[in-house]
């Protein structure tokens, strides 16, 4: 190994090393006042944010200073300082809030407006004021942002629409209706780093659909396997028998839960084979993969865990107890100190 070679795995290693001691995955507890913070290097807790009462959908500031939670009853943005894990800041919505995304750069944060007529917030992370409400079609559930931080992608359960919004000027650049109202949604990219294809999941639809982006057309649709010999969990399913989509960071799997049979289903990219069913218990909610792509970690609501299933096995590593009916989780690095 020559002397550059070597600097170089010197100056990069302790880097990594710093990156992964910062990781952190975040489970918001639907039914709960708290939220909690897990260290992915030991898979325990290790704090909890206290206060929210019923929180929603949680993202991580991409300089990893804050924590953005949507909190329904007060319908606020709730600021998190990443460092004490206290609320700091409290910025009024246009309604009652669900699921929210944030820029690549940081700067600002888009909340999925959960009421009629539908609209998706636009927060300014500098100011931390709410600078926009963007009208869409029909109450949203969920907002992301583009891998390229392009477009803001919004899905409405009532009106079964997804509004795509242009991130450069905030206005809705195009919309497509499909069978079911919109629940989850992930991302497939092209070569360049654009965005290929929408991945969602649909109300009554046991499986997901891809929607493509250039065309806004459905272009295929899979459906889980049921299991034989065991009977459709329905009780708290609220019409969504799939409701948890995760990409590894190397666009190799693609995961989709089952409430109806309490599993993770893994396929493959971009041929969507089954890879493997793992069964992860009662009603598994919302997925997340931390940036190293080792494990995923499942928001299991009806036992009120947050189970780990490694990435290259894909076998159950640890359940880690949480709050009262865990759903939207996000995962990401945090300045702990």
């Amino acid at each position: 190994m020559n002397t550059k070679r070597i600097l170089s795995v010197m100056l990069v290693s302790p880097l990594l090393a710093l990156a992964a001691s910062n990781a952190r995955v975040i489970q918001t507890n639907s039914a709960g006042d708290n939220v909690h913070v897990i260290d992915p290097a030991s898979n325990q807790v290790a704090g909890v944010i206290h206060g929210i009462e019923v929180p929603h959908g949680v993202v991580i500031a991409p300089d990893g200073s804050r924590l953005y939670i949507t909190e329904e009853p007060t319908r606020t943005l709730d600021v998190v300082d990443a460092k004490s894990l206290k609320v700091t800041k409290k910025i009024p919505l246009s309604g009652r809030p669900n699921n929210l995304a944030v820029t690549n750069d940081g700067r600002r944060v888009y909340v999925g407006i959960a009421q009629a007529p539908g609209a998706v917030d636009v927060i300014d992370t500098v100011a931390l004021t709410n600078v926009k409400s963007i009208p869409v079609d029909g109450a949203i559930h969920n907002v992301y942002v583009t891998p390229d931080g392009r477009y803001a992608v919004a899905g409405s359960i009532p009106t079964r629409v997804i509004s795509v919004i242009d991130t450069a000027n905030n206005t809705l650049a195009w919309s497509v209706k499909l069978s079911g109202g919109i629940r989850p949604m992930s991302f497939t990219k092209n070569p360049d780093g654009s965005t290929k294809e929408i991945v969602a999941q649909l109300s009554d639809f046991h499986g997901f659909v891809l929607v493509d982006f250039r065309t806004h057309q459905e272009v295929q649709r899979v459906t889980l396997p049921d299991v034989a010999g065991q009977e459709k969990a329905t009780d708290g399913v609220q019409g969504a028998p799939s409701h948890g989509l995760a990409i590894t960071p190397d666009g190799k799997v693609l995961w989709a839960t089952s409430k109806w049979f309490g599993y993770v289903a893994a396929y493959s990219l971009p041929d969507l084979k089954l890879l493997k069913v793992v069964p992860v218990g009662l009603i598994p909610e919302w997925l997340t993969i931390p940036p190293d792509g080792k494990n995923l970690y499942v928001a299991v609501a009806g036992l009120d865990q947050t189970v780990v299933v490694d990435n290259k096995t894909m076998q159950v590593v640890t359940r880690i107890p949480v709050g009262y009916v865990p759903k939207r989780n996000a995962s990401g690095l945090l300045q702990t100190e």
